[in-house]
């Protein structure tokens, strides 16, 4: 049998859960894998990814369908997921992408409170026999490391300058 380790992840498993939607705690108060918050978005890191640079993007106001946005929400969340693609694609040099939204939790939305995109990178051969054999899935640069090479670029991001 392999062992593999996460020590990464006990903190979460072991520790208290604060009270509150993990999204809006990400602008307040737990900011560590927050990249980006704008007037009407923000982007997190997702702390249980696919793969490295699996990131959340999610309107700033709390609520969680689609035909809840304001149409000024929905157009800046577009472009928040259009620039964070560009960020990934400049930064991390994936070869491709996959992006979207699970509404409800039988469609696998992990916080179906708040809505969130998923931009996830993908490369040619990312996916291996690990995860379809051993329901294991291997992640080769810690969250950290990939938060603090994204984070310059988000820093650079001007929503003001975005028109809609």
């Amino acid at each position: 049998m392999q062992t593999v380790w996460a020590p990464w992840r006990i903190e979460y498993i072991v520790g208290e859960k604060p009270p509150g939607c993990v999204f809006c705690l990400a602008q307040t108060t737990q900011r560590e894998l927050t990249l980006f918050t704008g007037p009407h978005t923000m982007v997190v890191m997702n702390k249980f990814p696919y793969i490295n640079g699996h990131l959340l993007v999610a309107p700033v106001r709390h609520v969680s369908g689609l035909s809840d946005l304001r149409m000024e929400e929905m157009a800046l969340l577009t472009k928040t997921v259009e620039a964070s693609i560009g960020i990934l694609r400049e930064t991390m040099r994936p070869d491709g992408f996959n992006v979207g939204l699970n509404l409800g939790k039988v469609a696998g939305a992990g916080v179906e409170e708040h809505l969130h995109f998923h931009v996830v990178p993908r490369w040619y051969g990312d996916v291996n026999a690990l995860s379809v054999f051993a329901d294991l899935r291997v992640i080769p640069e810690h969250i950290q490391a990939t938060c603090d090479k994204l984070k310059p670029r988000f820093a650079a991001l001007d929503p003001a300058s975005w028109t809609v």
